[in-house]
């Protein structure tokens, strides 16, 4: 009886008297996953905790205390966003590497070959390091002004230790300034980065595998998008609402997706005529199968590409909004505090050169890194 016959084997292409649409791709998908059943689990984990503390941060405490009572932390709705962020680092981009030793070993060899990228690499982590667990340490900063304290110089233009990259006309510490810049810089280029390149690889990919109106209508609403004045909507939104981060965030995240989505058309078309595409769609496997099993994988270097050197271009688009009066006036972020020492430049420098350096450093470091990350990569 028919009810009778065994089922067939996983990536078998039929048994007897079966064509190819007979093979179960749910099954094939699940027995080719290389991830585990409990780095899944984990990550179900993560996000469920940070769920829930998310409802008894703006539900059950609201704004009656801080969300993390110990070291007196009140999360903000960007700083929730970057912990997701960094959740999704850690299980779609770290274990992935650490799991396979080889091919990470084969890119960190490749990665060596560009000296500037590892110092760059080095500074970064340095900056990572800082924004996340700075604000944790040193004090944020206010707008008390303390004229004992002000204008305090560096410690190598003879200054104290006790103000070592000096202080700025209110008398705050620059290092502390520079601390908090450091985080919001973090929030605005990684959880812009996320949101610009996952709509971007899901609109360039589905482009280039349906082809036809939906290839037409989405590279039309691309070119739209890319001449729509996103400064003057923004300056809009100010105006009606009020600058705050989170605004600037997704204004980036939702309106500089463009660019990825070219990018990854046209390496997705090229990828779209390889024999394994085809192979697996005279087997039967459905469309959206073939894009997140095939396409997608097989576009990662300039997906992972574009994410690098997109970072650096929200830092500096926030610094520089920032700057012009336009940003977050609850945030310290490096454009502000370069503004703010602009009047000082005869007689105090070090408040907008010291600040300027490690914006400078840091939008040239992800440039380095990212080039390299391509070389690497990118056997082409």
């Amino acid at each position: 009886m028919a009810g009778d016959e065994p089922a067939p084997d996983v990536g078998t292409a039929r048994t007897a008297g079966t064509g190819f649409e007979r093979i179960d791709w749910t099954a094939v998908d699940d027995a080719d996953s290389t991830v585990p059943p409990a780095a899944v689990a984990a990550e179900a984990l993560v996000f469920f905790s940070l769920v829930a503390a998310f409802v008894y941060d703006y539900v059950i405490l609201a704004n009656e205390a801080p969300t993390v009572g110990v070291v007196g932390w009140d999360v903000t709705g960007v700083e929730w966003l970057l912990v997701v962020v960094l959740a999704i680092g850690v299980f779609h981009a770290a274990l992935p590497l650490a799991r396979n030793r080889r091919l990470t070993a084969y890119y960190w060899r490749q990665f060596q070959k560009n000296r500037a990228a590892v110092v760059s690499l080095g500074f970064l982590g340095f900056v990572f390091l800082v924004g996340l667990v700075g604000p944790l340490i040193w004090t944020a900063p206010n707008e008390a002004i303390d004229y004992a304290a002000a204008y305090q110089p560096p410690v190598f233009a003879g200054g104290s230790w006790a103000y070592a990259l000096g202080t700025d006309a209110q008398g705050r510490p620059l290092w502390h300034l520079i601390v908090y810049g450091m985080r919001v810089s973090l929030e605005v280029g990684l959880i812009s980065m996320v949101f610009a390149i996952s709509i971007g690889t899901v609109v360039g990919t589905a482009a280039a595998y349906f082809g036809g109106y939906v290839d037409e209508v989405l590279m039309r609403y691309v070119d739209l998008q890319q001449t729509f004045p996103v400064f003057i909507l923004l300056l809009l939104l100010i105006y009606l609402y009020g600058a705050s981060l989170l605004l600037i965030i997704a204004l980036y995240g939702l309106f500089s997706w463009e660019g990825t989505a070219r990018l990854v058309r046209s390496e997705a078309l090229q990828r779209g005529e390889e024999a394994y595409v085809r192979a697996a769609e005279a087997a039967g496997a459905g469309r959206w199968w073939t894009i997140r099993r095939h396409l997608i994988p097989n576009v990662s270097s300039t997906v992972i590409t574009a994410a690098t050197l997109s970072i650096p271009v929200f830092i500096l688009g926030e610094a520089s909004l920032s700057f012009l009066g336009f940003g977050d006036p609850d945030v310290f972020s490096w454009g502000r505090t370069i503004s703010a020492g602009r009047s000082d430049l005869p007689n105090a420098p070090w408040i907008s050169t010291i600040p300027g350096l490690f914006l400078f450093l840091t939008v040239l470091a992800f440039n380095f890194v990212g080039d390299a990350l391509r070389d690497a990569i990118d056997p082409r």
